[in-house]
């Protein structure tokens, strides 16, 4: 059987609804979280990404899937320069525990992430040496998403 292919029509992602948040201590981004799991230390949530603009180096401690669902992903090398650029509708699933930075594209970006720990420790944020500053625990996302419910 054939089908003839319908012509999508372009459609902006409106996040009018969506409840918008600061993650302390990270700059040009904004973040919505969905759901939390603590004790098996999962976290589902959304970032907004500023245009142009890098958030912070730091590493993964956790699996952590994505999924671009607008504007482009750019992640950095620790030297600043760009690693890859992951466009409208790219997935990764990603083990590594590499240092980077990211951010958003010239229209910025809104990423969805999944994160899934083996601990509750989820990411190390790191100086311009590489050295640990901070850790973020899946805990710290909890108290994202309690202010976000409150405020609701």
């Amino acid at each position: 059987m054939t089908t003839a292919a319908s012509p999508m029509t372009p459609r902006q992602f409106d996040d009018q609804n969506i409840q918008w948040g600061e993650l302390e201590g990270f700059k040009h981004m904004l973040v919505s979280i969905f759901f939390i799991d603590e004790a098996r230390n999962r976290v589902d949530l959304l970032i907004k990404f500023d245009p142009n603009e890098k958030v912070l180096l730091h590493r993964h401690l956790a699996d952590t899937n994505t999924f671009v669902v607008e504007g482009d992903h750019v992640i950095y090398e620790p030297d600043g320069s760009v690693r890859e650029v992951r466009p409208v509708g790219q997935y990764t699933f990603g083990t590594g525990r590499d240092a980077h930075d990211e951010g958003g594209g010239p229209n910025g970006c809104v990423l969805y992430y999944s994160v899934r720990g083996e601990s509750d420790a989820l990411f190390d944020m790191l100086d311009a040496d590489l050295n640990v500053t901070a850790t973020l625990h899946t805990a710290d996302f909890k108290a994202v998403l309690d202010a976000q419910q409150q405020s609701a």
